[in-house]
């Protein structure tokens, strides 16, 4: 009888990521587990055939193999390599290459126990520009893998037995040997664990871990720009097995400012002037992260002038304070009554007469007329 296409043994697609994969594989394995199934043999068969699916699409290599050959890949004298098996028929080649990785990397293969580290997990966090510029402390809540209270990450009821795999000996991978070629996989009794557990845990099912949600304070340095990340060890989810917890990784988004546009740590802004303190120059007040602070305009300052007023920027988390940038926008005068849209025609024959442009208001009697414009412009109003 032909093999089921792996894929469809998993009920996946075949374009499955290795979550998507795994969480398939534990589904089906926690209902076909012969601990569930006692003296089904159609149930044990099946979790057999789901095992295999699993050992090849949860590899790489094998996944990649298995996509291009199909089951062929991977019989007895597969991709015409029969002629391997001559001469080496007494070697045990799985204890041989156990026992080289296992001297190497300290300790032998069959005593290892697969410990899975946690997962890294992610957090987008928003945050005003004051509170990336100044820094703050932030209250975040996440969902995560944690581990049991129930039953102290062990997954196993209270009182019940936790004995070693008699499978896998506690090593938590099988080895399987094919002609020259060993393979090794999650062991099927014990699921990577190591352990068999007589009686699982009613809360967490035997997985040790359960989903909870967390509250954690984030603290932001002083500096900290849109895209910076913060790692906070042993904050993600809990391991297997005991297995040290993953990172949680706080991502940052600065949010736009009504006043304030950031590049690095200098800031810019505009600064709207009247029209006389344009022409006449004069003193105002400029926002800046710190309060107000002022700022001299000199005569004649036209729209698109920039002033720097240096270390009113971003402070940086290395001491450098970078620079506020001050773009000036002329407001032009609007609402005039009929008595001051004289003056300024008046105003604008007088510059005219002198042969003045009105894009390029440089002459030694320029000043002169704009201020008795201002002082005709003063007496209109009372």
């Amino acid at each position: 009888m032909a093999k089921q296409d792996y894929y469809e043994l998993l009920g996946i697609s075949k374009g499955a990521d290795e979550k998507e994969i795994k969480r398939a594989y534990k589904k089906l394995a926690m209902q076909y587990h012969p601990d569930r199934t006692k003296g089904d043999k159609a149930k044990e068969e099946k979790f057999k055939e789901i095992q295999e699916a699993y050992e090849v699409l949860g590899d790489k290599e094998k996944r990649a193999a298995y996509d291009q050959y199909g089951h062929a890949a991977f019989e007895q004298g597969g991709f015409g390599g029969g002629g391997f098996g001559g001469g080496f028929s007494g070697a045990d080649f799985g204890d041989m290459f156990g026992d080289i990785f296992g001297d190497i990397f300290g300790g032998g293969g069959r005593s290892r126990q697969r410990v899975v580290r946690g997962e890294d997990l992610r957090y987008d966090l928003e945050i005003s520009l004051e509170e990336a510029v100044k820094g703050t402390t932030k209250d975040i809540q996440i969902n995560t893998l944690v581990h049991c209270d129930n039953c102290d990450g062990t997954g196993a009821e209270k009182g019940s037995k936790v004995e070693t795999c008699p499978t896998c000996h506690g090593a938590g991978r099988v080895r399987r040997q094919q002609g020259f070629f060993v393979s090794e996989s999650i062991c099927p009794t014990c699921h990577g664990s190591g352990k068999k557990i007589e009686k699982p845990c009613h809360v967490c099912h035997g997985d040790g871990r359960i989903h909870k949600k967390e509250s954690l304070s984030v603290k932001i340095p002083a500096g900290v720009d849109t895209g910076n990340q913060l790692r906070l060890a042993g904050k993600g989810a809990a391991g297997e097995n005991g297995a040290p917890a993953g990172d949680l990784y706080v991502v940052i988004h600065v949010k736009e400012h009504h006043i304030f546009e950031r590049d690095g740590n200098n800031l810019y802004c505009e600064v709207p002037i009247s029209f006389s303190t344009a022409a006449l120059g004069g003193e105002i007040e400029v926002p800046t992260l710190d309060g107000r602070v002022k700022l001299k305009i000199p005569a004649e300052t036209q729209t698109g002038k920039l002033f720097r007023m240096r270390g009113k920027g971003v402070v940086s988390n290395r001491g450098y304070a970078g620079d506020l940038i001050c773009r000036i926008v002329v407001e032009t005068p609007v609402n005039l009554n009929s008595k001051q849209k004289e003056l300024l025609k008046e105003l604008e024959e007088s510059l005219q007469g002198k042969g003045l442009s009105k894009h390029s208001p440089k002459s030694s009697g320029f000043l002169d007329g704009v201020k008795k414009f201002f002082d005709n412009l003063g007496k209109s109003d009372k």
